[in-house]
């Protein structure tokens, strides 16, 4: 059985990690305190423990990574979560992402399409500390239907397309936020819903991603 500890070893890479995060344009505090609070090293293999506070993605389970904290802060940032925001995560991945989202305070609906994933939750070491998040095993291109409107929106994987049955569960006022394009790198998009239902887009920088899938994997 893994032994969780989060030493004041591990506290000071933190910290190193959140003081680069500033350097490179991160300004929300709420993001900053909440990536600071959390051990990053316990949502990865315990062979990745002297390196988990490096500023890059790694390998998780299926094929799959967990983000690079600086696209998690960058996402999450252009988010403008709310404590009590409803938000719709695609892509549960290493439940890290959303943990930083339940920190803040933000009710988390977090939908994971492997199986193999979606079934480490249920293990997931920080369940009893985030009461308002919740994980569902499905097609993220579907959402969850049955728990919208949303008051926001966050895709974790590269879309080649706008997902408009998540559009449509986004409330008018609602924020999306997603990697979007094929290819190696991807535009991070903001959307905004209007009240006659059309959406505002904003585009920022370019990152890499892993391409979002459709159906479930066993």
């Amino acid at each position: 059985m893994r032994k969780y500890e989060d030493t004041y070893r591990h506290k000071g890479l933190r910290k190193k990690l959140i003081d680069a995060l500033r350097v490179k344009g991160i300004t929300d505090e709420q993001v900053l305190a909440a990536m600071n609070t959390i051990p990053r090293h316990y949502f990865l293999d315990s062979a990745l423990d002297e390196i988990a506070y490096e500023d890059r993605a790694f390998p998780i389970t299926a094929g799959q990574t967990i983000s690079q904290p600086y696209t998690v802060a960058y996402q999450t940032q252009l988010l403008q979560v709310k404590p009590n925001d409803k938000v719709l995560e695609i892509g549960t991945g290493s439940v890290y992402q959303a943990a930083v989202l339940a920190e803040i305070g933000a009710r988390v609906y977090t939908i994971e399409r492997q199986k193999q994933l979606y079934e480490n939750t249920k293990q997931f070491f920080f369940r009893s500390k985030y009461p308002n998040l919740k994980f569902f095993y499905g097609d993220g291109y579907e959402g969850l239907p049955t728990y919208a409107p949303f008051d926001k929106v966050i895709i974790t994987a590269a879309a080649p397309f706008i997902p408009p049955k998540l559009v449509e569960q986004l409330k008018p006022g609602g924020i999306m936020v997603l990697p979007l394009d094929e290819g190696s790198l991807q535009r991070m998009l903001r959307l905004t819903k209007q009240a006659d239902a059309t959406v505002v887009e904003e585009e920022f920088d370019k990152f890499s991603f892993v391409p979002m899938l459709s159906g479930r994997k066993e």
